[in-house]
């Protein structure tokens, strides 16, 4: 198959591909951080959020139909979706579609499992009339073409397709763990297992899987409404679903390519503090693993429109300035120092303020004199003049939440002011 017959075979099978994408899980170890917003919704790299990854992906893998399933605290999420997913052409069978759990289309439950999520919606995702399916994590920071994946999918004649990688046997735990055969069918499959089974070309790691899958429509609609009716069911793809599939079905594995080719596909589950607040840190390097400037495969998102970051004060002690740095627009940093640091939109710094590898979300203002280092502030927080946080870890603790790795979480609820903002 030559290149151009192979990418027209790519698109055919695209364009009949429905994405739906999972986001409805809260993140419980991102701790305060997600008291008012679903995790897809987490703002990442300065103006992004989490799910701008997945769904960029989709429409840079050319698939238009995309369907978003909400559940724990999704007004943010779903307030952002329709400010900065809306320029689909409905007339043209382009859309992102929101399906909320409280729709309670079959019963009066909220979704039990992934795949009771998918269940609940069938009525809704056989009216599309897709060919395929795509289901993919909402709260992944990765960039990966769909369309080779869907296109081996169809080669294989499979009925279900599990995107996977290798990862560290400790952090495989957290993940479905799958062995293969030399056709990179799956011959075994445990969710979260307590020893994951090694690769065998590397005892110290593991094939895990990324939560995207495949299916030929109609199959999928047959093994969920089977699922539903087993009352031992967790209603679940990595729990229920895909071992159930194992040796009956045609279940195979797809190696995760990154679009950058880079030896080390990047790929990351930001679901920690201290992974969130690394993979942040990354991206202020002077060559990060995640290419944010690259305009082959952009990423795509909601953004105020705001005026350009301004730095004032050129005083020996009161000189506005960032090294080694991101600093996003609507920033004003106003005779303050700032090294190895991340800033959202709209962050006032104040004179004689410094920060210190610091992850500072939008609508944040930091006042005078203030010396902050290794933090995570919220949205919408004010920290008072003369605030020290970051250089006595056992007095911060009694105040912030301090992560494993030494993050600082700041948000408004600690410092008596009560935002409630979950966006």
């Amino acid at each position: 198959m030559n290149s151009e017959n192979s990418y027209r075979f790519v698109s055919r099978l695209t364009r009949r591909t429905l994405a739906l994408v999972l986001a409805g899980g809260r993140g419980t170890r991102l701790k305060q951080l997600t008291d008012w917003r679903a995790k897809p919704a987490m703002p990442f790299g300065g103006k992004f959020r989490i799910i701008d990854f997945p769904l960029s992906n989709c429409i840079n893998s050319g698939i238009r139909q995309i369907a978003v399933l909400t559940q724990y605290k999704s007004h943010s999420l779903i307030r952002h979706i329709q400010k900065g997913w809306s320029f689909l052409r409905g007339e043209f069978g382009e859309f992102v579609e929101l399906m909320p759990a409280a729709q309670q289309r079959v019963n009066e439950a909220w979704y039990q499992g992934t795949a009771d999520a998918v269940c609940q919606n069938l009525n809704i995702i056989r009216s599309h009339n897709p060919e395929y399916i795509l289901v993919l994590a909402g709260d992944h920071i990765y960039k990966m073409d769909y369309g080779p994946m869907i296109a081996e999918h169809v080669e294989k004649k499979a009925d279900m397709t599990v995107g996977c990688l290798e990862v560290p046997l400790e952090m495989a735990k957290s993940f479905g763990v799958m062995s293969i055969n030399d056709k990179e069918r799956i011959m075994h499959f445990t969710e979260k297992p307590v020893q994951p089974e090694p690769t065998p070309n590397d005892p110290e790691k593991a094939l895990a899987s990324m939560g995207i899958y495949v299916f030929n429509a109609e199959f999928l609609y047959e093994e969920l409404q089977r699922d539903a009716e087993l009352s031992i069911s967790s209603h679940d793809f990595g729990k229920d679903i895909i071992p159930s599939l194992i040796g009956t079905h045609r279940v195979f594995a797809y190696r995760f390519r990154d679009v950058q080719k880079s030896e080390q596909p990047y790929w990351r589950d930001v679901g920690t503090v201290d992974a969130f607040w690394e993979a942040n840190m990354e991206l202020v390097s002077v060559t990060p693993h995640l290419n944010l400037y690259d305009q082959h495969w952009p990423i795509w998102t909601y953004q105020e429109q705001l005026p350009p970051a301004k730095f004032v004060f050129n005083d020996d002690e009161r000189r506005g300035m960032a090294v080694d740095s991101m600093v996003s627009g609507g920033c004003l940093i106003s005779g303050a120092k700032i090294k190895n640091s991340l800033l959202f939109s709209n962050v006032k710094l104040n004179s004689y303020s410094s920060l210190k590898q610091a992850i500072v979300l939008p609508d944040v203002e930091i006042g005078r004199h203030c010396s902050l280092k290794k933090v995570i502030i919220d949205k919408g927080v004010y920290i008072p003049p003369n605030t020290v946080i970051g250089q006595n870890l056992e007095e911060d603790a009694k105040r912030f939440y301090v992560s494993e790795g030494g993050v600082v979480v700041i948000t408004p609820q600690m410092l008596g002011q009560q935002v409630h903002n979950a966006n």
